[in-house]
């Protein structure tokens, strides 16, 4: 047997040797992991989808409260075509919306009628703040308007003005379309506002 049948008969031992400690190694890993392993890609991948229809199918119900309202109606026309983003069919009935946006100052009288619209929005259900008043209470620092709608239900995002103009609210909306994502496949553990 000379040199290179030597050379090529060890070559060969030492790849059936890694072949070997390959397929046991692989062999113990589908032993561990193989029901959990599967399972956890079906609930991912399950979940990432259920968030893509969410994220993209998003219905508002409509709380304009004052002049942000202008703002958020303008942002349905053709210009804004917040249709790109699966928000343009504004819904009358809370119950065939998932997306409340309250845009304006809430008084303390309103409040409760807010809470109520909330309530009968089916689950996930998302929240976003339109406008200085309805985030903070804006210049109205007084007894008769609610200090933030955060006081009244669970806010999701926050959009900025006064009032904030149409691209300001689409920003909102792609920045809620990135949480709803982030979240997907996940149980939603709201605040319990009082």
């Amino acid at each position: 047997m000379g040199l290179i049948e030597e050379a090529a008969h060890i070559f060969d031992e030492k790849i059936e040797d890694l072949k070997k400690n390959v397929q046991d190694e692989l062999a113990a890993f589908d032993a561990q992991y193989s029901g959990a392993m599967y399972d956890s890609i079906l609930t991912t991948k399950l979940g990432k989808v259920i968030g893509w229809a969410q994220k993209n199918a998003l219905w508002p119900a409509t709380f304009g409260l004052a002049c942000c309202a202008i703002e958020m109606m303008a942002m349905a026309n053709s210009r804004w075509d917040a249709a790109r983003f699966g928000a343009e069919v504004f819904r009358a009935s809370p119950r065939q919306a998932d997306l409340m946006i309250v845009s304006g100052r809430v008084s303390q009288k309103m409040a409760p009628v807010l809470k109520l619209i909330y309530d009968q929005m089916p689950e996930p259900k998302w929240v976003m703040a339109m406008g200085a008043c309805s985030s903070c209470g804006g210049i109205f620092n007084n007894y008769a308007i609610v200090q933030g709608v955060d006081r009244v239900v669970p806010v999701d995002v926050y959009v900025p003005g006064c009032p904030p103009g149409p691209e300001a609210l689409i920003y909102g909306i792609i920045k809620l379309q990135e949480k709803i994502m982030n979240e997907a496949g996940t149980p939603r553990s709201r605040k319990k506002v009082a």
